[in-house]
């Protein structure tokens, strides 16, 4: 099994910058992608961002795309997410995800093709 454990949300305003921090214990030795994916309240999971872990590919929504940032550090089992123009709408709780098989570009931001699942961090931003 794999855990993954999500930190760095909070409260930031209009224009701030977070950064999200994802650490994968257990299964590390797995080749897999890394997703961010968010939901705010009444609304549906969506895609964030995605990275391979064994690869530099990275993956973006086009609602985040230009402002967001993913990134991995391998040494430290950890994926990023730099988040910066922050607007109101970006209010969610994000959450991080793994996939343990190598994913094509077509399946990479659907949430049903990763297998494991943070607990998620509520990222609040005030207009």
């Amino acid at each position: 099994q794999v855990q993954l454990v999500e930190s760095g949300g909070g409260l930031v305003q209009a224009g701030g910058s977070l950064r999200l921090s994802c650490t994968a214990s257990g299964r590390t030795f797995s080749t897999y992608a890394m997703g961010w994916f968010r939901q705010a309240p009444g609304k549906e999971r969506e895609f964030v961002a995605a990275i391979r872990w064994s690869g530099s590919s990275t993956y973006y929504a086009a609602s985040v795309k230009g402002r967001f940032t993913i990134s991995r550090d391998n040494a430290k089992n950890t994926v990023y997410l730099q988040m910066n123009s922050l607007k109101p709408e970006d209010t969610a709780v994000y959450y991080c995800a793994a996939s343990v098989h190598s994913l094509p570009g077509s399946l990479i931001s659907k949430g049903a093709q990763y297998d494991y699942w943070g607990q998620g961090t509520q990222v609040t931003v005030s207009s």
